[in-house]
């Protein structure tokens, strides 16, 4: 998967990627994988945001359908593509230390695999805490006098070691986030979708009867939402392109395809975005970021 490109997402205001109405308990649920429940992004929903915020753009609007694909035909397909957006931390109300960001073995398993992928091989042991445990960074915020790490209601003993200061360093380098260590924490796999299925954030909406001011029958539902601070991320894989040999001449300016579509996506790649529904009550902002990282891969699946 040469010259993919990963980035991190960074919730602002609580998002509402959603997958339709559900027989559930809530109306209007978010994206989830199917086999595991973690919340996600759909990769077509993301390049249609992404999509939308270029066309505003008046510099990388001109080659619009040459990266993302015409919009009403299908003349040719688009030479840049997107996976989902996977789940890396997810925030959650500690008693100390404010919030946590939360993770887990298998979160942390999939970015390493993802990493791989594209040549940034990790070679970090990721901590495996068992049911009721946690793994702290050594300076964390989190622990309490007693070794002990309060989340939402429930409480968790903190395990004798710490976690490994390479892996915790390669998550800031990755996210961004320069206090991560503070507030990180590795919970077992189902003490972390215990979180991510109960404690993501359902706001109940109702819709007025203009004439009478009064709420409509039947007009009361409710929405889930991705709460602010959990963090994602996602790869942009360029492709070969498709398109007339004139425009793609102007375009390429003497350069390989896959570098020239990569050229284009980092310098004009936003950095806040809209995602998912409700923009216009401040729902699903977002900040991109594109960490700096090394490491070559020779594979050009």
């Amino acid at each position: 998967m040469k010259n993919a490109t990963p980035f991190v997402i960074k919730v602002i205001t609580p998002l509402h990627a959603g997958s339709g109405q559900d027989l559930g308990i809530v109306d209007l649920p978010i994206q989830r994988e199917r086999h595991t429940g973690y919340p996600k992004i759909e990769a077509s929903g993301l390049k249609g945001c992404l999509r939308e915020n270029f066309r505003n753009n008046e510099e990388a609007k001109k080659h619009l359908d040459l990266i993302f694909g015409p919009e009403n035909s299908g003349d040719h397909a688009g030479a840049l593509g997107f996976i989902d957006a996977r789940l890396l931390l997810f925030p959650v109300k500690s008693v100390k230390g404010l919030f946590a960001w939360a993770t887990s073995n298998d979160i942390l398993s999939k970015w390493q695999k993802t990493l791989d992928m594209i040549g940034q091989q990790m070679s970090h042991e990721i901590p495996k805490p068992d049911n009721g445990e946690c793994y702290l960074a050594g300076n964390s915020h989190l622990k309490l006098n007693n070794n002990a790490v309060v989340l939402e209601e429930y409480c968790f003993s903190k395990t004798e070691s710490d976690i490994e200061n390479e892996l915790v360093q390669k998550l800031i380098q990755f996210t961004g986030i320069e206090n991560l260590s503070q507030q990180l924490i590795i919970l077992s796999n189902d003490d972390f979708k215990d979180f991510v299925n109960l404690s993501t954030e359902v706001i109940t909406r109702t819709k007025i009867d203009p004439k009478t001011g009064t709420v409509e029958t039947g007009a009361l539902f409710t929405e889930e939402y991705l709460p602010s601070e959990s963090v994602l991320y996602s790869l942009a894989i360029p492709s070969s392109i498709f398109t007339k040999e004139s425009d793609k001449k102007v375009f390429l300016n003497g350069r390989e395809d896959k570098e020239a579509i990569m050229d284009y996506w980092n310098q004009h790649r936003p950095q806040f975005l809209q995602i998912g529904g409700n923009a216009t009550i401040g729902k699903g902002l977002v900040e991109m970021s594109s960490p700096e990282m090394g490491g070559t891969n020779d594979n050009d699946e």
